[in-house]
Formats: C-alpha cells, structure tokens, sequence
C-alpha cells in the first residue's frame, strides 16, 4: 500500500513556507505521495436557497492543486502528487488536460488526476457552469480527457464539448490515471465503469463490505478488478487507531491510505508533520 498524506490547507493560512515545508517534510519521511482537496471559490453559506450544505465556506483558504503540485514537483524528486479530488465539470474540459499534461510531464510522472462533481453550486456559477447536469458532464469529460492525453489530434462532439481536428502536444508519457472520489451508489457505480480507482472519505463504514462491493462492480463491467485501485483517507486524535484503520485497508487489499491531519488542534505545519509521522511509525 502507497502512504500518503492531505495537504492541510483550511489550517495552514495560505502560507507558501507552510507548502514547501509540508511537501518536503512528508519527501524525507519517506511518504509515497501528497494530496490535496479542490475548491476555487469559498461561499458564504448563510441565506442560500437551496442550502449550501458542505463543510467549507468563505474563511477557509485553498490552494490550486495543479499550482500547488508543480511548485513541490520542482522542490522534490520522489514524491506523488494526487488530487481529491478535482472539480472536473466545473472547468474546462481542454484546458485541464493540457494542465494535467505539463504537470505529469514537468514532474516526471508523478501524478495521479482525482476527480469528483462537488456539492458548490455557487462555484459552478461563478465559473460559468452548469450545476444540474455535472454528473453526465463528467463522464463525458473524462472520456475526452483520455483521447487528449493519447492522441494528437482529437475530433469529438458531445453534448458538453466540441474539439474540432485539435490536440494538446506535447502528450504525457502514458495516460495520466483517473480516479473518481464522493459518496454514495452514483459515485460507485460510475468509477465502477469509467476510473482506475476510487478515493473513499470519512464516511466509509463499513471498509470491508464497501470495498467488496466496489470490486464486484467493477467486475460486472467486464473490467479486472486487480488492476483497480482504492484509497482511504483516515484520520484521528489517536496514531494508533488511524494507523490500525489504515493496515487494515491494506489488508483488505488497498492500495492507497492517505492521512488527514486537519481538525485536530494543528496550528503549525511542523505539529501537522509531527502527526504524519507518529502514524507513519505505528504503522510500519
């Protein structure tokens, strides 16, 4: 199983020297990877009809992924880079791929595209997208993604995008992988046909009987079940107790186990690594 670690953005302020020291901190720990949440824009919540009903608002700071990657791509030399996830249907479908291109290629290969529909409908306002049909969008979009990392010139027409006989070289050294992220049957059943593996959150229950049933659709779908990867993201106040969710994930067959660090007290950058390494540790 691949170690990883959630950048921690809400608690860190923004603060450039809080990346570089989070990036290269987790290098020398010897962490497989880092990643990072998605949002462009905060909201403020209250006065929304319908409700804005998820966990961030305008007070907490974000950093763009792909920025924040290929600023650590060039401080380090072994470390992954995943996103969890992209907002995909809120940005354009063209320009992510030649964003996703260069960091793949600027970095050698080291990153991993995680993409989910978001719950921000002001985001997708804001951004000129549409909210309602992020869902169908997404699976458009990641088939286009695909054909832009992988041909040089690309003619599609869909229902949300249109390439006419264009290309996005230079083209990654292999497909970057997808994996999709979020909660509930939809989200399942649609990385079950379309990614090449699923990030599950704080909400998994039951990892054992989830996971099972992730791998038995995506068999269903005719596609190898070995080959598909699963992440959990776990976190906690006690090491111990997230380093025993986490080999049990790997014992379950996981491949990916990502720590989370925030909303536990950290107010500095070096107590986040601290935490990082403590899980580290009981888990090795």
């Amino acid at each position: 199983m691949k170690l990883g670690a959630v950048y921690p953005q809400i608690e860190l302020k923004g603060d450039p020297e809080a990346v570089r020291r989070i990036g290269l901190g987790i290098e020398s720990l010897g962490f497989d990877y880092l990643l990072a949440y998605d949002h462009v824009l905060g909201a403020v919540h209250e006065g929304r009809e319908p409700a804005l009903t998820g966990p961030y608002t305008e007070l907490d700071p974000f950093h763009d992924p792909f920025v924040l990657f290929a600023y650590l791509a060039g401080l380090t030399t072994k470390l992954g880079f995943a996103s969890g996830v992209i907002i995909l249907p809120q940005r354009q479908t063209a320009l992510v791929a030649r964003q996703v291109a260069d960091l793949d290629l600027l970095s050698g290969g080291r990153f991993r595209l995680g993409v989910g529909v978001g719950w921000n409908y002001v985001e997708y306002e804001s951004l000129g997208q549409e909210f309602r049909t992020r869902g169908a969008r997404q699976e458009e979009q990641i088939a286009l993604l695909r054909r832009l990392w992988t041909e040089p010139v690309v003619d599609f027409a869909g229902r949300f995008d249109r390439v006419d006989r264009a290309g996005t070289l230079p083209l990654p050294a292999e497909s970057v992988p997808i994996w999709l992220g979020g909660f509930g049957q939809i989200a399942y059943e649609r990385a079950s046909r379309l990614a090449d593996g699923f990030i599950f959150g704080g909400r998994v229950n039951d990892m054992a009987t989830e996971w099972a049933a992730m791998k038995t659709r995506v068999e269903a779908n005719g596609r190898d079940a070995n080959t598909f990867g699963g992440e959990l993201l776990a976190g906690g106040k006690v090491p111990m107790e997230v380093a025993d969710k986490l080999k049990t994930w790997r014992d379950l067959g996981g491949t990916h186990g990502g720590i989370v660090s925030m909303k536990l007290g950290f107010d500095s950058a070096d107590a986040h690594l601290d935490y990082f390494g403590q899980v580290s540790d009981a888990l090795a």
